[in-house]
């Protein structure tokens, strides 16, 4: 009579908790964060809103963040981790003009043009999110800024005074004002006009 074959061990079931998030699905509620933004604004936005344009139950969006304020928190702060490459043209005008190309892009986008002046007001009454937003959209802008001022500086271009907030300010502030504040279109040459006015501001 031959033996019993030995018992086996069952499979483990993994605990309910442990299971992989998808991250097709993650990119897809993120997604659908921005163009919920961008149609109802942060105040009025909801998980359940989020959820049915994602495709998805509002379960798979708190897997993933326990508020509507923790998934905005968390996308603003990616934003902020991308950061921006800093131009290396050669030159101040070429730099300078490089910058205002990728912000002009960043700001003309549909989403980001609704989206961000909503989360500016809201950073009024989150200082979660005013830290956030300063993060994306200052910190990382002042790197680039301060990167454009120290190789300017290196080839003799700028006074080594030259001060990177002031650089910020004549660069990029006139053209959030006109693209977000005013919503007004750029006429051709505009960047190119901008570029060589504030170059011209900084060696003044």
């Amino acid at each position: 009579m031959s033996a019993d074959p030995p018992p086996t061990t069952p499979p483990r079931r993994a605990p309910a908790g442990a299971a992989v998030l998808r991250e097709d699905v993650t990119e897809a509620i993120r997604t659908a964060v921005f163009e919920e933004l961008a149609a109802v604004g942060y105040a009025r936005m909801s998980i359940e809103g989020i959820a049915r344009r994602a495709g998805v139950g509002k379960t798979a969006v708190y897997r993933r963040w326990k508020s509507k304020l923790a998934l905005v928190l968390d996308l603003v702060s990616a934003v902020a981790a991308e950061g921006l490459p800093a131009p290396a043209t050669g030159s101040l005008y070429g730099d300078v003009r490089a910058l205002l190309e990728v912000a002009a892009h960043a700001l003309r986008h549909p989403v980001a043009s609704q989206v961000v002046p909503d989360l500016l007001v809201e950073a009024t009454r989150h200082p979660e999110i005013a830290d956030a937003i300063r993060a994306a959209l200052l910190d990382g802008q002042h790197g680039v800024a301060a990167a454009v001022v120290r190789d300017a500086v290196a080839r003799g271009e700028l006074p080594e005074e030259t001060d990177v907030d002031r650089a910020l300010d004549l660069i990029v502030g006139p053209l959030y004002w006109r693209l977000v504040v005013v919503r007004g279109a750029l006429p051709a040459g505009y960047l190119d006009g901008l570029a060589q006015s504030a170059v011209a501001a900084l060696r003044a």
